[in-house]
């Protein structure tokens, strides 16, 4: 067999402990549940299920965190997404309350899982919305009204033009709303302390196992190159990194490739000016801009999401102009670290959540479309409570709201899509 890789390079990956290699499965195994994937989506679906008393084997391709689980920008961000307006249509006024009030529910349940657990990935708690233009900032006050009258219970913050500097050191912005229940996390940290958590339920993970067929049926197969599981049930988490394994699903989601640059340790007076609060940041332009500060002082700065299929060849010094033009006075500063990866866009910006259609026992989730961190415990709860009988109203109501194949076919709709997003930053910069 062959060796397990390592974790892809990041600043994530040289910061975290050595990770335990998990076996290969090999042979025949049996579990009331299969969970193929092993990032955020597949951990906690483990962990919930193991809690709940499933026998659970999870499969990964690669290695626990591989992914966009353990390379993101670690913001930890309420919400189940983008806008859900449109969505009334399909779920109605109800249904879209229910599912704003979900999105409180998927950062408390990080938050309980990391201190009822004693979890160590350097989360802190401060997250910043910022204004690129007034209008921005108008949709801020907007915003922070209508979560107050549906009772979020965390402070909101709206920054003033003349109080930005108190947030962000950079000209580049007219306007903030700070909200102090989301924060920012080391996400490769997370994933393999929620990985450990779930063998101590009695989990089994096996890693450089990735599932070559799925056989439906009352029992549904599971083949490896090397191996097979027997479940009951089955759970699809493999988001970006889905592949041709269900077709119908893979359609939905388009690997987005995002990118992060983290520069050199700062001094202390420096990493105070650029983020005076040790916020997570955001901007609200189409090609955005995130970052914020590592528990060492690196600034960690991230975004050009591209939907072209290709990597930049240099990240550094793709990314470096764009760093510099929110904070130029780190022109003479080293970037230590680059590295990017793909993340699952779906064409509504609406998590996919639910059952194959004509296999009741296969669930999958995926499509966060930049909101994984919280969005991923979400769905593994909703995905639990469902399995195990428990509560399916949720789960309902994520399978109401529909959701397009991108078109082109597997070749075509990167290229496609791409051609899209340019028109839409080009209206950005007209003004539109």
């Amino acid at each position: 067999m062959r060796e397990l890789p390592d974790h892809a390079p990041s600043y994530y990956a040289a910061s975290s402990a050595p990770a335990p290699r998990r076996p290969v499965l090999a042979g025949e195994l049996r579990a009331d549940v299969c969970v193929v994937g092993g990032g955020f989506t597949g951990l906690n679906t483990a962990l919930e299920l193991a809690e709940r008393g499933r026998s659970v084997i999870l499969l990964e391709a690669k290695r626990i965190g591989w992914g966009a689980s353990g390379r993101n920008g670690g913001q930890l961000i309420r919400g189940v997404g983008h806008d859900l307006a449109p969505f009334r249509r399909y779920v109605g006024e109800a249904g879209v309350r229910q599912l704003e009030l979900a999105g409180f529910e998927a950062v408390n349940i990080v938050r309980q899982r990391i201190e009822g657990h004693g979890l160590d990935c350097d989360l802190r708690w401060g997250y910043c919305d910022l204004a690129n233009r007034p209008a921005h900032f108008d949709g801020f006050k907007a915003e922070r009204e209508h979560l107050l009258q549906l009772g979020y219970p965390h402070p909101l913050e709206l920054v003033e033009p003349g109080q930005m500097a108190t947030v962000v050191g950079s000209q580049r912005y007219v306007g903030g709303l700070i909200d102090r229940g989301s924060g920012h996390l080391h996400p490769l940290k997370l994933a393999l302390a929620e990985a450990q958590l779930a063998e101590r339920l009695g989990a089994r993970l096996f890693e450089g196992s990735a599932v070559t067929a799925i056989e439906p049926g009352r029992e549904v197969t599971i083949r490896t190159a090397h191996g097979v599981v027997r479940a009951g049930q089955v759970v699809l988490g493999c988001n970006a990194y889905l592949g041709g394994l269900v077709p119908p699903l893979a359609g939905k989601v388009l690997p987005a490739g995002s990118y992060i640059i983290a520069t050199e340790p700062l001094p202390e007076a420096l990493a105070r000016q650029l983020i005076p609060q040790n916020m997570a940041l955001c901007d609200q332009r189409v090609g955005l801009d995130y970052y914020r500060l590592s528990a060492d002082r690196r600034l960690l700065f991230g975004g050009a999401c591209h939907y072209s299929g290709r990597d930049p060849v240099d990240i550094a010094a793709y990314m470096r102009p764009k760093m510099l033009e929110v904070f130029p006075q780190l022109a003479t500063v080293g970037i230590d670290y680059q590295w990017g990866g793909m993340i699952g866009i779906s064409a509504n910006r609406f998590p996919q959540v639910g059952r194959l259609p004509g296999q009741p026992n296969l669930y999958y989730a995926q499509g966060y479309s930049g909101h994984g961190v919280n969005v991923t415990h979400l769905a593994a709860r909703v995905l639990a409570r469902a399995m195990c009988a428990e509560d399916e109203g949720l789960l309902k109501l994520f399978e109401q709201v529909p959701h397009r194949t991108f078109p082109g076919g597997e070749r075509l709709r990167s290229p496609l899509l791409a051609l899209g997003m340019l028109w839409y930053r080009l209206k950005e910069r007209l003004g539109g």
